[in-house]
């Protein structure tokens, strides 16, 4: 069985639609819903192009541009928040995006792959270094979040903040290279979605240009996504919280939770885990800090201050995946424990009040 990652590229018909609806006047929650479903297949078309020209570039600066371009839409999305001055909506779709990877994603992987192959293995090693990883993040993200209650000095937050991002960006480039090292030394081939994508014939300097109009079409969309966020919050009776940490993950990476659940139906459960748990490390150490020193630029700094709800459901997230995965075997009981801590975290994010 396939899954319909190719019928995703007829939702670019959706981009014109909402382009259209937004000039138009038309109501702000069916803006909302087109520049949402036209972000999907721009994501996936962003990341079959990256793959492409990391294959050409070779295995050191392709896996760069892997790590680099791999949550580009992610990125770009959250960068549009900031502008907008949504920095709820931006710190709630950081936690969002990896309770997706580490719960959704990974659940269905290991439920769908059980309930086709069985009893699933996985390098236990890498699996080893990516929780021991995602453990590091979270306690990079907890420090700012929890010592900013005791320092009443927002420019020491900020601060804070900064060296926090530093250390994490620092850290991943050392993970980084570790892995490229590693695989070097090992003779190994490193594990991309490439496997699980089709496989395309274009040229670099094609797959270039597609990266870069991918990435302007997604730009457009995430602007006319966040501009309407709060008409649809008032519409639906949803809180920005929910919609950044439930919604908006979904929409920035739901072509790529079908290829990895898509890899995992193929036993490919280590490419399966490099996709899931790979994207959580690279929003927490890559993408997270990135949009922090961006913010200084467009004069909306953002401060790591995630709330105490957001804190507790990562350390879930983290130990429950952890748990699951550190044997190296999976089954489909498995996955359907993350979909049960995923599912009642998002019920719980469902019924917050407005202010938290």
């Amino acid at each position: 069985m396939r899954l319909p990652v190719h019928g995703l590229q007829t939702l670019l018909l959706f981009l014109p639609v909402a382009l259209l609806a937004h000039f138009a006047g038309i109501d702000e929650t069916f803006v909302f819903a087109a520049s949402a479903l036209a972000i999907i297949p721009l994501a996936k078309t962003l990341g079959e192009a990256t793959e492409v020209v990391a294959e050409k570039t070779g295995p050191r600066i392709g896996g760069l541009l892997n790590a680099t371009f791999g949550n580009a839409a992610e990125l770009i999305i959250t960068l549009a928040a900031i502008r907008a001055g949504q920095m709820q909506l931006v710190l709630a779709s950081i936690t969002g995006s990896i309770l997706g990877n580490l719960l959704l994603v990974l659940g269905f992987a290991m439920l769908f792959g059980g309930l086709k192959n069985g009893r699933q293995v996985f390098d236990r090693r890498q699996v080893d270094t990516d929780a021991t990883m995602t453990v590091l993040a979270l306690i990079s993200m907890s420090v700012p979040s929890i010592f900013s209650l005791y320092i009443p000095n927002a420019g020491l937050v900020e601060g804070l903040s900064l060296a926090s991002a530093g250390a994490m960006l620092i850290l991943y480039m050392l993970f980084i290279l570790y892995t490229l090292r590693s695989c070097a030394s090992e003779e190994c081939t490193p594990v991309t979605a490439r496997d699980a994508l089709p496989v395309h014939s274009w040229s670099t300097s094609k797959a270039s240009a597609i990266m870069g109009l991918s990435m302007i079409g997604i730009a457009l969309m995430s602007e006319l996504l966040v501009a309407s966020v709060e008409a649809v919050t008032a519409t639906l009776g949803l809180t920005p919280f929910f919609v950044g940490i439930i919604i908006v993950p979904i929409i920035g990476n739901v072509a790529e939770h079908l290829v990895a659940v898509q890899a995992a139906r193929q036993n490919k459960m280590d490419l399966s885990l490099s996709i899931s748990l790979g994207s959580s490390l690279q929003i927490a150490l890559f993408v997270m800090p990135v949009l922090v020193f961006v913010s200084l630029l467009l004069s909306s700094p953002l401060t790591l201050q995630f709330n105490l709800l957001e804190l507790i459901a990562l350390t879930a997230a983290s130990m429950i995946s952890a748990l699951v995965s550190l044997d190296g075997e999976s089954n489909w009981l498995e996955g359907a424990m993350l979909l049960a801590v995923y599912g009642i975290l998002g019920i719980a994010f469902f019924f917050l009040p407005l202010k938290l």
